[in-house]
């Protein structure tokens, strides 16, 4: 009896077997057409991105300033005497410490002010705080040919006009806005529960956000300090009117003293963007592992 209920047995497990497919897709998972089409669609994106900043890099490279007009003739007289004119014969280097002091003091002291700014809001319950943020983002309308003349005013009573400080006070009154906003997005998503433990433990409110909820917001800070030094490398309208010594000139600022009113040296202008893009791009790996991650996470919690 039992030798025939086990053959049974054996023999209805059989049709199933046979009958499963061979080549089962999971749920979720791509077949080849499509992952072909989603790897050709990356591979163009990537070649639409790259495509300028190698134009860039084969402009450099031509020790005319009018080979841009016949990029073809570039192959045969390919030569760095543009990146050695730029370090040797100009104040590259000058420049280069001005854009990494006024970069650097905004994104430290911008980070700042805009994570404090931001964990208040997202904490505390003061009264107007929901219009105090709306005032934060309404700044953010206001173009900047609007705002240099007031801002001119107010640094020259303050007398920090040609002043490191008084560009980094400029940059910062533009970066910190956004990064509040983004920084209190971020700041929703870390549970409340964390601050009762740290009252819990006997920490002061400051004590609870420097020691347990920053850790926890790195990847928020990352794109807060990312933003605010992109905002202060790359900009030329308040550095050209707010720094007056040409030793002070700031990157962005110096690369236009490559243009005059009849003529321009657009292979040196070339070769010194290059140089420039090596700082970002060096600030850009040291954040990058964050970066992706902060940049999602404060969208997922008002």
């Amino acid at each position: 009896m039992s030798t025939t209920t086990v053959e049974t047995s054996a023999d209805a497990t059989e049709p199933r077997s046979a009958g499963t497919p061979a080549n089962t897709r999971g749920r979720g998972k791509r077949g080849p057409l499509a992952s072909l089409a989603s790897h050709g669609v990356l591979t163009v994106a990537s070649i639409v991105a790259l495509f300028p900043i190698a134009w860039l890099v084969f402009l450099s490279l031509g020790p005319d300033k009018d080979d841009y007009l016949h990029p073809g003739r570039i192959w045969s007289k390919m030569t760095f005497d543009n990146y050695t004119f730029v370090l040797q014969e100009t104040n590259f280097f000058d420049w280069l410490k001005s854009s990494l002091i006024v970069s650097l003091g905004t994104t430290v002291i911008g980070v700042l002010i805009a994570a404090t700014t931001g964990y208040a809001v997202s904490r505390m319950r003061f009264p107007g705080y929901r219009k105090f943020m709306w005032v934060l983002l309404v700044t953010q309308m206001f173009p900047i040919a609007v705002l240099i003349v007031p801002m001119y005013q107010i640094l020259s009573e303050l007398q920090l006009i040609d002043t490191y400080v008084g560009l980094i006070l400029v940059y910062c009154s533009t970066a910190v806005p956004y990064c509040a906003w983004l920084l209190k997005g971020y700041f929703d998503t870390i549970p409340f529960e964390i601050d009762e433990a740290g009252r819990v433990d006997g920490l002061t409110p400051f004590g609870t956000f420097a020691r347990l909820i920053l850790p926890l917001a790195k990847p928020g800070l990352a794109v807060a300090a990312f933003y605010s030094f992109i905002t202060a490398f790359g900009e030329v309208a308040f550095a050209t009117t707010f720094l007056l010594d040409d030793q002070k000139y700031t990157l962005a600022v110096g690369l236009q003293s490559f243009v005059s009113e009849h003529d321009a040296q657009r292979n040196l202008m070339a070769a010194t963007a290059v140089l420039i893009a090596i700082p970002v791009s060096a600030f850009f790996y040291l954040v990058q592992k964050n970066l992706v991650t902060g940049l999602t996470a404060g969208g997922t919690k008002g």
